[in-house]
Order: structure tokens, then C-alpha cells, then sequence
């Protein structure tokens, strides 16, 4: 390989680290809900898979162990909605190049 090639090399890994940053940013503001019971609970996650709210309709209040099922319900539908998201959000950035990696597991985002 040519000290060029490997120059040109260098910068486009640069770019790509550069633009991934910005993706990671980027993910922090995007938000994915996940809905379960009909609407009666609702998750809210960012791209970086971290709860930032639930809402709960007072009518499930008397009944404790569907409330808990559904919350679990909601919470794992919008950190699916969140991983989608992600994968989407990078996968704008690598081009694909990066196949069948996870990267998300490599950029400790998530899994």
C-alpha cells in the first residue's frame, strides 16, 4: 500500500469517527415511544436507550400486576423502537460498511 493511500485512508476513518460522533449527539434529542394496553401505558426512550418518561392512564391504577406487565410491555417496545432507530441513524453514516457488526455493542450504546 502506498504511504498515499494510507494517508487518504487515515482521513476518511477521521471523517467517518467525526460523523458517528455527531450521529451519537444526534440520537441523544431522537425519541422512541412504545405503547402497550391499548395506550393506557406509554415509554418514552432516547436514541441512547435510556428512559425519559412514562405515562400511566389512571384507569389501570387499581390493578398493580397488569400495570407492571405493562410497563414492562411499553418500556421494552420503545427501547426496540430506540435500537431501530440507532441502527437507522448509523448505518446513514457507515454506508453499510460495517455489515453485520454490531455497532452499537462497540460504540457502548447498547445490547
Amino acid at each position: 500500500m502506498q504511504l498515499g493511500d494510507m494517508s487518504a485512508m487515515l482521513k476518511q476513518v477521521q471523517q467517518m469517527s467525526e460523523k458517528m460522533q455527531e450521529a451519537q449527539k444526534q440520537l441523544e434529542s431522537m425519541t422512541a415511544i412504545g405503547e402497550s394496553g391499548g395506550g393506557l401505558v406509554k415509554a418514552m426512550a432516547n436514541g441512547k436507550h435510556e428512559i425519559i418518561s412514562i405515562q400511566i392512564d389512571k384507569d389501570v391504577l387499581d390493578d398493580v400486576d397488569m400495570l407492571q406487565d405493562l410497563i414492562v410491555a411499553a418500556v421494552n417496545q420503545a427501547l426496540t423502537e430506540a435500537t431501530k432507530m440507532a441502527q437507522e441513524e448509523m448505518s446513514k453514516v457507515t454506508g453499510g460498511m460495517m455489515g453485520d457488526m454490531n455497532f452499537l455493542k462497540n460504540l457502548n450504546m447498547g445490547g
